[in-house]
């Protein structure tokens, strides 16, 4: 194999609840639950591992995660202090190389092929990163997954959690693939597993039977990804520099409403901010993607594309207009409103995302 790459994948452990721990000695060992009141309509943005004994998970309601444990803590958002600890943690893979690309607060891969100390070890750089997130965060830990591209490093990040490393070499990559089950695969949501499972696809080994063909077939363009993956190959590289492909706004209604009008008052006022925050960073964009989750929580949205840069309040209106109404809403009932705008003109930079309001949960593990 020429010009293998060495990748490395750092994840924070549990690292919201982690950081809540390490400020709060009371907290070190008990249940502690990051996110909303249990009281209110708030999901749950993190865990700790004692927490997590209980099946409560990121995105859960605070509420049913309360009747699980209700002798846990449940812990504001601190995102400030978050932040300041993820940056910390970034200057650390700094020293090492480059080629950091940061996929949230708490996970990031790095290329360490050509390194800064020029380690040849990729294994030794892991665990010399870990030891130093270790020492200058005063006590957080991470895990670590090393391997030959990104796809078997994130994965191995996975396996040794908390406080644990996983290497995967070109060698033991089919072995390893082979055995992993399909749920575990980067990219297969539930629905993408009930699908495989259906087709009698239960890990690596099943999924590099299916041929090329047959998975474009059942999957799409998607398809030719899961056929690479499950034969190891990912070609993707790091990019230090991700471009943002959409700048978005969504809030979270206190109670599940089905008054179309309503919806549509509090979609002026997410409007506003979506143009006032597209204005001060200096995008314009051609897409415009109304969002929503209904009372069970399925999630759809609606899209159009403008030839002209969208700009004009009246115009997105009457398009969320004409959006909304090509859904179930005002039948079906909706516990969450959203609106973005992508399919920027020229060069943009930073990450995806849409923002939460009033509070950004980021999912972490």
């Amino acid at each position: 194999m020429h010009d293998i790459r060495k990748i490395i994948h750092i994840d924070m452990d549990a690292f919201y609840a982690s950081v809540e721990q390490r400020d709060n000695h009371e907290l070190k060992g008990k249940p502690v639950i990051v996110g909303g009141d249990p009281q209110s309509r708030g999901v749950v943005a993190a865990c700790s591992y004692e927490a997590r004994k209980f099946g409560i998970h990121s995105a859960m309601p605070c509420a049913t995660a309360y009747k699980r444990c209700p002798h846990a803590a449940f812990i504001r958002p601190r995102f400030d202090v978050y932040k300041a600890v993820s940056l910390l943690i970034r200057e650390i893979f700094l020293d090492y190389t480059d080629l950091v690309e940061p996929l949230s607060l708490d996970e990031a891969f790095l290329d360490v092929t050509i390194n800064n100390k020029g380690i040849s070890s990729a294994t030794q750089i892991a665990q010399q990163i870990r030891r130093e997130i270790f020492k200058k965060t005063e006590g957080l830990t991470a895990s670590a997954g090393v391997s030959f591209n990104k796809f078997l490093a994130k994965v191995a990040s996975d396996v040794n959690k908390p406080n644990g490393i996983t290497v995967i070499t070109p060698g033991q990559a089919p072995f390893f693939i082979d055995q992993l089950p399909i749920r575990k695969f980067f990219g297969v949501g539930k629905v993408t597993e009930e699908r495989m499972l259906n087709l009698g696809i239960k890990n690596g080994a099943d999924l590099k039977k299916v041929s090329l063909e047959n998975l474009i077939h059942y999957f799409g363009k998607t398809g030719s990804y899961y056929y690479n993956i499950a034969h190891g190959r990912d070609s993707r590289p790091v990019q230090p520099n991700r471009e943002r492909k959409s700048y978005g706004k969504e809030t979270t209604l206190n109670t599940d409403i089905d008054d179309t009008n309503q919806m549509l008052d509090i979609l002026g006022e997410i409007a506003r901010k979506v143009i006032e925050g597209l204005r001060r960073e200096d995008r314009q964009g051609l897409t415009l993607t109304l969002k929503l989750k209904y009372y069970d929580f399925q999630s759809v949205t609606r899209s159009v594309t403008f030839p002209e840069p969208i700009s004009d309040l009246k115009l997105i209106m009457e398009n969320l207009k004409i959006l909304l109404a090509n859904t179930e809403a005002g039948d079906k009932k909706v516990r969450l409103l959203g609106i973005s705008v992508s399919n920027f003109l020229g060069v943009q930079k930073n990450t995806d995302g849409w923002v939460q309001l009033p509070l950004p949960f980021g999912i972490e593990g």
